[in-house]
C-alpha cells in the first residue's frame, strides 16, 4: 500500500526555507557557505590525495583518515550546493524526489561519519594499548570489514527511514523551514499519520548515538587507563598528542547533534536549530581536514615533501584551470574577462 501511496506523493514539491526571513544576508551567507565549501572540497579531497601520494602515510590511522575525509566531501556536497543555490534564487522549491534524495544521501553520509569515528576510536585504542601487535592486529583485512561496517550500516538505517517516509502521503506544495531536508520537517508537512516513521527515527537515531558514543567512550577508557601508566612524561604527551585531533572532531560532531536534540523545537527555536544544522552538516566537514593536518607532524611533512616533488603540479593546473575559465566566460558574453584572459596568458609568457 505504502507504494501506492508514494506514487501519489511523486507531485508534490517541498520549499525549503532556509534564512530567507534575513534578507540583506543572502549576499554575505552565500559568500561565507561558497568559501566554507571550497575549503571542505579542497581540504577533504587534498586530504585523500596526500595520503594516497605518500608512501608514509600508508598505516591504519591514514587510511581510515582518507575515509573520514570522504565521508565529509560527500556530507557536504549533498547538503551545501543546494543551500548556496537557495540563497540567490528566488524559487525554493525542491521535487518530492529531490528532497527524499537528499535526506537519504545525507542520513546515510551522516551515520557512516559517526561509526567512522568510532572505528578510528579502535585503531587508537590498539595503537596506545597493543603498541607492540598493531602491525599484527590491524591488517589490511581487517581495516577494510573496519572500514566498510559504517558504509553498510549508513545504508541500512537511510533505506529504512526513507521506505518509512515514502509509505507517508504529501499534499501538494508544502513549506519546510529549514535549509536542507531532514525527517523532522518531512514528516512535519505528511498529510498521513507518521507516527511509525517518527518512532523508528527515534530508535534509529538514539541506537545510532548511543552506540557510537559507547564504543568510544570505552574505548577511550582504557587508552586513558593505559597512559596514566607510561613511565615517560615524553610517551604520555606523545600519546596524548595522538588522541588530540581525533577528540576534538568527536567532540565537534557529537557535541552539535546532541546539542539539537536537546533543543526543544518551538516556534523561537528555529534558529538555533538551523545554525546547529549548518554547523554539523556545512562547517564541520570543513575543520575535519584542518585538526588532522595542523595538528599532525607526518601530515605537515608530507605536505612539504610534495610541493618540492615531480608530482606537485598544483601551479600548472591553476593556470590552465584559470586560462579556460576566462576563455569560456569571454567567448559567453562577458568581454571583460578578455583583459583578465590577456594578462594571465602573458604572465605565462614571461615565466
Amino acid at each position: 500500500m505504502w507504494f501506492a501511496e508514494g506514487n501519489q506523493s511523486a507531485g508534490a514539491t517541498f520549499t525549503l526555507l532556509g534564512f530567507s526571513e534575513y534578507p540583506d544576508l543572502q549576499v554575505p551567507l552565500f559568500l561565507v557557505f561558497l568559501t566554507v565549501y571550497a575549503v571542505t572540497v579542497v581540504g577533504n579531497l587534498g586530504m585523500i590525495a596526500i595520503i594516497r601520494i605518500s608512501p608514509k602515510l600508508h598505516t591504519p590511522m591514514y587510511f581510515f583518515l582518507s575515509h573520514l575525509s570522504f565521508v565529509d566531501f560527500c556530507y557536504s556536497t549533498t547538503v551545501t550546493p543546494k543551500l548556496l543555490e537557495n540563497l540567490v534564487v528566488e524559487d525554493r522549491t525542491i521535487s518530492f524526489t529531490g528532497c527524499i534524495m537528499q535526506f537519504f544521501s545525507a542520513c546515510m553520509f551522516a551515520v557512516a561519519e559517526a561509526f567512522m569515528l568510532a572505528v578510528m576510536a579502535d585503531d587508537q585504542f590498539v595503537a596506545v594499548c597493543k603498541r607492540p601487535l598493531y602491525t599484527v592486529v590491524m591488517t589490511p583485512k581487517l581495516c577494510a570489514s573496519l572500514v566498510a561496517s559504517p558504509y553498510t550500516w549508513g545504508v541500512v538505517s537511510s533505506l529504512t527511514l526513507t521506505c518509512s517516509l515514502l509509505a507517508l502521503s504529501f499534499c501538494g506544495s508544502s513549506i519546510i523551514n529549514n535549509f536542507l531536508c531532514e525527517h523532522s520537517v518531512i514528516v512535519s508537512v505528511s498529510c498521513s499519520d507518521p507516527f511509525i516513521s517518527q518512532v523508528l527515527c527515534f530508535a534509529i537515531a538514539i541506537f545510532n548515538e548511543v552506540g557510537s558514543l559507547a564504543i568510544i567512550l570505552t574505548t577511550y577508557i582504557s587508552i586513558f587507563a593505559t597512559i596514566r601508566k607510561m613511565p615517560s612524561a615524553g610517551g604520555r604527551q606523545k600519546a596524548f598528542s595522538t588522541c588530540a585531533s581525533h577528540l576534538t572532531a568527536i567532540t565537534m560532531f557529537h557535541g552539535t547533534i546532541l546539542f539539537l536534540y536537546c533543543v526543544p523545537r518551538s516556534k523561537n527555536s528555529w534558529l538555533m536549530v538551523k545554525v546547529g544544522s549548518v554547523f554539523y552538516t556545512v562547517v564541520s566537514p570543513m575543520l575535519n581536514p584542518q585538526i588532522y593536518s595542523l595538528r599532525n607532524k607526518d601530515v605537515k611533512e608530507s605536505v612539504r615533501k610534495l610541493m618540492n616533488t615531480k608530482y606537485f603540479y598544483f601551479n600548472h593546473f591553476t593556470y590552465i584551470f584559470l586560462l579556460n575559465s576566462t576563455r569560456i566566460l569571454w567567448h559567453y558574453g562577458y568581454p571583460h574577462f578578455m583583459v583578465i584572459h590577456s594578462f594571465i596568458r602573458g604572465i605565462s609568457l614571461e615565466c
